[in-house]
């Protein structure tokens, strides 16, 4: 694993500028079809920015303007620093020993970022959209840091580079489904996306977003799309061999394992169902906790077995 110099960051935040480009044009397409607009939807997440750009900043009465503002755009800078550890085949920013522990540190302050958009607004709506996430990252925060210690009991490693080169020749998604899932859903959980968007709910006028105008929704916004791409990239060396490919350079084909499992991501949002966080809450421990948990005990297992 060669670690480049720090100038590349720029690179690595254009890189997952695209990304959550694309992501937002995908969804705006899906989107425009599942209305059946005449228009193709392509054009959509450009007039949104717009849109967005031209409007005004609201604000409440005794809102913690700080705070608020750190929850907004908090989320666009959690994925920045998860992408810092995600290898591009054999280029990575930080080849740190502890990246696995990296992505959980970053995925817990997603707690923090959409909490502080609810509480800081000073709004009811606002503050129920925050406790909704709460409810159900109690549900989903286990099960994902138990899902990324299977493969890396598998490669004896904590370190993002050394468990994608232990996949030669099988992927770990092959043999470790339930984490796999398990790490999907947290992903896509971390995002506010799809079943997991009861934090946005109409029935609450839109929730953790409810105050949010102009910029501050565009960075809200594009925070999520950008934790969609961050996560889905995470999943490559993970679960998806990193590199490993016929014929394409490594770098070639960690990017078309992120895209496809970017746009499984986003085509998810309209196919499942939004989930209760009452409900999850009880399926996540009762259920996909322990599920983790026997993965995890077979997987180590067999790591016992090789060594």
């Amino acid at each position: 694993m060669t670690t480049v110099p720090a100038g590349w960051a720029v690179a690595a935040a254009g890189l997952l500028g695209l990304l959550t480009t694309a992501a937002a044009v995908f969804d705006g397409v899906l989107t425009a079809r599942a209305a059946g607009a005449r228009s193709s939807g392509l054009g959509t997440p450009v007039w949104e920015v717009a849109r967005l750009l031209r409007q005004r900043r609201r604000s409440t009465v005794a809102a913690d303007h700080l705070l608020w503002r750190i929850g907004g755009a908090g989320l666009l800078v959690m994925s920045l620093m998860i992408v810092t550890v995600v290898p591009l085949g054999r280029w990575t920013l930080f080849d740190l020993d502890v990246g696995v522990v990296w992505f959980n540190a970053m995925d817990v302050l997603a707690w923090a970022f959409v909490w502080l958009t609810g509480w800081g607004a000073n709004s009811a709506h606002s503050l129920v959209g925050g406790y909704r996430f709460l409810a159900h990252g109690l549900a989903y925060e286990l099960p994902l840091m138990f899902a990324l210690v299977a493969p890396a009991v598998a490669a004896s490693s904590l370190n993002v580079g050394t468990v994608a080169a232990a996949q030669d020749g099988l992927w770990f998604v092959v043999w470790m489904p339930v984490a796999f899932l398990a790490y999907c859903l947290g992903a896509v959980a971390i995002a506010v996306w799809g079943p997991f968007s009861p934090a946005l709910g109409a029935d609450i006028a839109g929730g953790v977003t409810a105050e949010l105008s102009g910029v501050d929704r565009l960075l809200f916004t594009g925070g999520r799309y950008a934790l969609l791409a961050a996560g889905a990239a995470f999943a490559v060396p993970m679960f998806l061999g990193g590199g490993a490919g016929p014929l394409l350079p490594g770098w070639a084909w960690v990017l078309l394992k992120t895209v496809a499992v970017l746009a499984v991501f986003v085509w998810l949002r309209r196919r499942l169902s939004v989930l209760r966080p009452d409900l999850f809450m009880e399926f996540g421990w009762v259920v996909l906790l322990p599920a983790v948990l026997v993965q995890d005990l077979v997987v180590a297992a067999i790591a016992v077995g090789k060594g």
